[in-house]
Parts: C-alpha cells; sequence; structure tokens
C-alpha cells in the first residue's frame, strides 16, 4: 500500500478530486494548509502590493493499493497542473499495515 501526499492550489482542488473519483478513488483526507514557496516578488493588484511569501494550498492524505498508485498520481498531475510555478509537490511513502476501526480487519481489502 502507498500513501500519496499532494499539495496543490486550491484553486485546482475541485478538478483534482473530481480527476481521483473518476480514476475511482473515492476516500481521501483534505487540510487548507500555508507554506512559503520559491517565490519572491510581491504582486500588486489594484494598486496594492501584497506578498506572496506565505502561500495558500490545500494538503491531501490518499492511501491506495499498489495497483492504484500510478493512476491516483497521473490523475493529480494532470487535473492540478497549470504549467506556472507553485502548482505544487506529490510524495509517495510506503504504508505497512492498515486496520478497519469498526471490524478490527487489517490489510489491503479495508481500502475498498
Amino acid at each position: 500500500m502507498k500513501k500519496i501526499e499532494a499539495i496543490i492550489r486550491k484553486s485546482k482542488f475541485s478538478e483534482v478530486k473530481k480527476a481521483l473519483h473518476e480514476v475511482g478513488v473515492n476516500f481521501f483526507s483534505y487540510w487548507d494548509v500555508t507554506g512559503l514557496g520559491n517565490e519572491k516578488e510581491g504582486h500588486v493588484y489594484r494598486g496594492v502590493s501584497y506578498s506572496t511569501s506565505d502561500i495558500q494550498r490545500r494538503y491531501l492524505s490518499i492511501v491506495v493499493n499498489d495497483d492504484f498508485e500510478l493512476v491516483t498520481i497521473n490523475a493529480i498531475l494532470k487535473s492540478g497542473a497549470t504549467g506556472d510555478v507553485g502548482d505544487g509537490k506529490i510524495f509517495v511513502s510506503h504504508i505497512d499495515e492498515v486496520y478497519r476501526i469498526r471490524t478490527g480487519e487489517k490489510g489491503a481489502n479495508t481500502l475498498k
């Protein structure tokens, strides 16, 4: 099993969520987060300069069976990209075990 964590633009969340549902990923958790990026300059909007060093993003946490790893990653990559700096990152790590709290069942079948 794999844990896929993605930090994406908040403006792309609806598209990413839809793409994940289309490939069969129907359960994941997400949080609104603030981070620091590589962009150093501020922006001017309607004559007011504001800092972009603190970036508002959405953090997704998804656990999938190994055979869904690439499908999930590709769905995020395709739906979350704008082509601009700041589109986000995807992190993949290995999950040793998972348990279903309701039944005590363990293993990959708990993700279905």
